[in-house]
């Protein structure tokens, strides 16, 4: 059996500009893995990395088991993915040595392999040999990975168990012990859905809550059953078994009207020789909540508006607006930078804005009489349409739409403001116009890393896409906004669901009868 790490998952993503057809979570085990240690075995660990413009970056990782040749990781990978796209991911499994950094010694490495997503969809189930430098095999090493698709109206229940006088299994201490949820498939093989955190000398342990979707957790089905092992950890990787019971999904949900749900804690082997055995324990399902999965599209229909703001660069390196090179210079025949990209922008935004009236600023400009720098601010109106019903301040997200030629040059105030605003509903846009050298504006973008303030602190959600204009010039208006607004779906969604705000229901909803779910929580 494996070392124990809590496995809970956090939503990453393989984001781009194309539509996401669905989001897929991937379960990664191994077997036969090469023992690199002297004393024990190898504490393997698993790097999913993924390729950007031929370069590839660490995207998520497992947790650490140790001493363990064939581990069963329980580390969700959840991604997006996109049938127009090849999406190349690399998986590449270390030995790890006492901390989490992955060491530089070639000894550390026990073998990758690479695929598509589109591979391991296709097969659901992909079983590779893993491969060491210049393609030699790391001995009869495999890595398996399951794929499974899900679905947004699948939803997923919050769990929390505890168990009462389990069998100590310890001579001088009490057991240390953790449990392991597994879901039946139709061809009875065994897929781990969640192992707990290891809960340290206590017959009386009580778990910490964990989220499972329900796809992972049955299938969808509550008939399905779920087999769930009890264990007494030992750091060396040789856990002693206490006890198992079998549930359904369907079994746990009668702890929603009241009723006690719990099971004997069963040792097969103490049950046939001992006449007077029970268990080896009680587990008991304390708390059981439903959440439904909220998308963009409930908060837009649930009455969200979308605020949009541009801020236009006036800075002197634009150019004087007089002069047809000026950035700003407008020409009677062909839009400038800075329209063409407030255009295709703004009309995509302003299906989400009921009044369509967007508030504009300027930086950079001197301003008469005293031509002090400063900000300012008007309103321009895109759409000349009447007054839509007011909305509440609490249901409108904000997106700043910035157009400049230049880099920033208060880097360290910029991502002190960024970090502050990934705790806002808001989500920034860039647009370097021009020709200039937009290389340190990357490092806002947050693609390439965790966008940090000069403290260190990292931002909630990454809120800032950027795209030089240069790559669009020859491009539909279309593929900018598509391009520059790909990422705010999700934003709205990261942020709402941090919020636990759930999607306001619609006018024409109110009309009829409204039965409130067990829990509303959105997620991504």
């Amino acid at each position: 059996m494996n070392d124990v790490l809590e496995a809970t998952s956090p939503a990453t993503s393989l984001s781009g500009p194309a539509a996401c057809v669905c989001k897929v979570e991937l379960r990664v085990s191994c077997k036969s893995l090469l023992d690199r240690d002297t004393l024990n075995k190898s504490d393997p660990c698993v790097i999913l990395m993924v390729q950007t413009n031929g370069q590839w970056t660490e995207l998520d990782r497992t947790e650490v088991i140790k001493s363990n040749l064939h581990p069963v990781f329980g580390k969700v990978f959840l991604l997006d993915y996109y049938f127009e796209e090849v999406q190349k991911l690399r998986f590449e499994v270390y030995d790890i040595h006492g901390t989490h950094s992955i060491g530089t010694r070639d000894d550390d490495f026990l073998g990758g392999v690479e695929c598509t997503l589109g591979q391991i969809v296709a097969q659901k189930k992909m079983v590779k040999p893993l491969l060491l430098k210049y393609g030699k095999y790391a001995g009869k090493s495999t890595i398996t990975v399951h794929a499974e698709e899900i679905s947004g109206n699948n939803g997923y229940v919050e769990l929390s168990f505890q168990a009462k006088k389990l069998d100590d299994k310890d001579l001088f201490s009490k057991s240390d012990p953790f449990m392991e949820i597994y879901r039946i498939n139709d061809d009875e093989t065994e897929q781990l859905v969640h192992r707990t955190e290891v809960i340290k000398n206590n017959l009386n342990p009580v778990w910490e809550p964990f989220k499972v979707s329900l796809i992972s957790l049955c299938s969808c089905d509550e008939d399905r059953k779920l087999k769930c092992l009890v264990w007494d950890h030992d750091s060396r990787g040789k856990h002693d078994f206490i006890g198992e019971f079998y549930a359904t999904f369907r079994e746990m949900q009668k702890i929603s009207s009241g009723n006690k749900v719990s099971w004997d804690c069963v040792n097969p082997k103490y049950k046939q020789k001992k006449r007077n055995y029970k268990n080896s324990g009680v587990v008991i399902l304390t708390d059981l909540k439903l959440h439904r999965v909220y998308s963009f599209l409930d908060y837009i229909m649930g009455g969200c508006q979308i605020h949009f703001t541009v801020a236009i660069d006036f800075t002197a390196s634009n150019g004087d607006p007089r002069n047809s090179c000026s950035l700003h210079y407008i020409n009677p025949y062909q839009p400038n930078e800075y329209l063409k990209a407030l255009i295709a922008v703004g009309e995509i935004c302003q299906d989400y804005d009921s009044d369509k009236r967007f508030s504009a600023l300027g930086f950079g400009a001197r301003i008469p009489p005293n031509y002090e720098v400063s900000v300012g601010g008007c309103k321009i109106t895109l759409n000349k349409v009447s007054l839509h019903v007011t909305t509440c301040w609490a249901n409108r997200y904000h997106i700043l739409l910035i157009l400049t030629d230049g880099v920033v040059t208060d880097m360290a105030d910029t991502r002190e403001a960024i970090v502050r605003g990934s705790y806002q509903p808001l989500s920034i846009i860039i647009v370097g116009v021009g020709n200039a050298d937009f290389t340190d504006m990357q490092i806002l973008d947050g693609d390439d890393g965790v966008l940090r303030s000069p403290k260190g602190e990292p931002v909630l959600r990454d809120i800032v896409q950027f795209v030089p204009f240069r790559d669009f010039k020859t491009a539909s208006p279309a593929a900018l906004a598509k391009c520059v607004l790909a990422e705010v779906p999700k934003q709205v969604v990261e942020y709402y669901s941090h919020k636990a705000i759930s999607p306001m229901v619609p006018v024409r909803d109110l009309m009829t009868p409204i039965m409130s779910p067990v829990a509303t929580t959105p997620t991504e």
